[in-house]
């Protein structure tokens, strides 16, 4: 114990209660800890064991801390590394320490502004065409419209034209069918055993095995064509370590894509979703964002500031994450003992930090419920700074930021210049899986 203190936590919430509402917590934790933070306040834990703690948090004193001030001190937990590691590799997203710095050192020239420029085309091109052609005139859940389009632009970045339609749609398959196993491990740690026995486990780690195969195929016959493509397979192996001059193994590039593909799909293809049905449920912002891209369409502008000066467009995504956010969940574990909002905490606390419930807390935002795109533009912009994080904070800010943001703007500009949304439902359901997924989203396209 550090200094002889005694470690002390915030108001704890009885572990029997925890189990008794375990498994509707498995299957929707967002009301629980909206329940929890409004009964025993905005940092709450629940002892696990002897020596053992897990705090939520929706305090921005807490979350700057942990994300900005100390970050030093606390790695992606166990639970995040060795249960995506399994299924997903050794990439950014499930590496902590000087290996992650090393790759995100070598990585994050790739994600640069300028490389960001190369690939705006091929998004645009492929927006317009998974868009191009939507079911007019009927309600749809445009949630698996928005999950193609996303996996097609991250696929056409990734490869351009190297991976055939059936390859891609195998590796989605793959990637999805992984994923939601992933979260019933991550939520059921009791059935492990069950899991093993029943050959889920094996199932899942053949998929896996199989998406890296479909990919090392990719990569070797990019090498044998020995053709330029300028997309981002071509930035990372072009990649080098400072230290050394060599480049990633074919195992650090697989464990890259891999990463690439799960965090830089589905977060997006949920914004596009909720963002669809927001302005389908707010006609007048809708026709405000028509507006805009009215007026810009018909300036003379390069790609790139044509999406810089769509700026209510952006203003109505910053508030569509704010609401939803994709990312809604963190967790850390610390790796020393810490002083922590008035808490002495012990070395391998798991805190988890909800955005959801920091991008809704009434005592940071005005109407915090309410759907108010304003709130990010001009001066009002400036009141969201240190509680609103839809990409992380600090060092492990998500490195695809800067590509997200690109394709949000082109997809929602694409869509609502050429359709009119509306929509019968009132209220979204939300799926909180590792990202945020909306349930049943229905949507009609009317063209314009």
């Amino acid at each position: 114990m550090s200094g002889g203190k005694k470690y002390n936590y915030p108001e704890s919430l009885p572990l029997l209660k925890f189990f008794w509402h375990a498994e509707a917590i498995r299957k929707n934790p967002i009301p629980f800890h909206r329940q929890f933070f409004n009964r025993y306040g905005d940092t709450f834990s629940v002892r696990l064991g002897r020596k053992k703690w897990l705090m939520l948090s929706r305090d921005k004193e807490v979350v700057e801390h942990i994300l900005r001030k100390n970050h030093k001190n606390y790695y992606k937990s166990k639970i995040q590394t060795n249960f995506l590691s399994k299924y997903l590799g050794h990439g950014l997203l499930t590496i902590n320490g000087e290996y992650w710095l090393q790759q995100r050192r070598l990585i994050q020239p790739a994600f640069h502004k300028e490389k960001m420029a190369q690939l705006v085309s091929l998004m645009q091109e492929t927006i317009e065409k998974e868009l191009s052609n939507l079911p007019i005139e009927k309600e749809v859940d445009v949630f698996p419209i928005m999950n193609r389009l996303a996996f097609k632009v991250v696929a056409t970045s990734l490869f351009n034209v190297s991976a055939s339609e059936e390859t891609l749609a195998r590796l989605q398959y793959i990637i999805q069918e992984v994923q939601e196993f992933l979260v019933k491990e991550v939520r059921l740690p009791h059935k492990g055993w069950w899991f093993r026995l029943s050959g889920q486990v094996k199932k899942h780690l053949a998929l896996s095995e199989e998406s890296r195969t479909i990919l090392q195929e990719i990569i070797e016959e990019r090498r044998r064509s020995r053709e330029t493509h300028n997309d981002l397979l071509d930035m990372l192996l072009a990649t080098r370590y400072e230290d050394t001059g060599e480049p990633m193994t074919d195992k650090q590039l697989i464990d890259e894509i891999t990463i690439l593909f799960v965090a830089g799909h589905e977060t997006t293809a949920n914004a596009l979703s909720f963002t669809s049905w927001l302005l389908a449920r707010h006609p007048e912002v809708q026709q405000e964002v028509f507006s805009e891209i009215d007026k810009v369409n018909h300036e003379n502008n390069t790609l790139i500031n044509h999406i810089g000066k769509l700026q209510y467009t952006k203003s109505v995504i910053d508030e569509s994450m704010r609401l939803y956010p994709p990312a809604w969940i963190t967790d850390r574990e610390n790796l020393v003992d810490d002083d922590l909002a008035g808490f002495h905490i012990r070395k391998d606390t798991l805190v988890g930090i909800s955005f959801y419930e920091l991008h809704r807390h009434p005592d940071y935002w005005d109407q915090p419920n309410e759907f108010i795109p304003e709130r990010f533009l001009g001066e009002a912009k400036k009141k969201t700074t240190g509680h609103y994080y839809p990409f992380g904070a600090g060092p492990r800010m998500c490195i695809g930021m800067g590509f997200a943001i690109y394709e949000l703007v082109l997809a929602i500009s694409y869509l609502v210049n050429n359709y009119e949304l509306s929509t019968s439902v009132r209220q979204v359901e939300m799926n909180p899986l590792i990202t945020l997924k909306p349930v049943s989203a229905q949507l009609s396209f009317r063209r314009r």
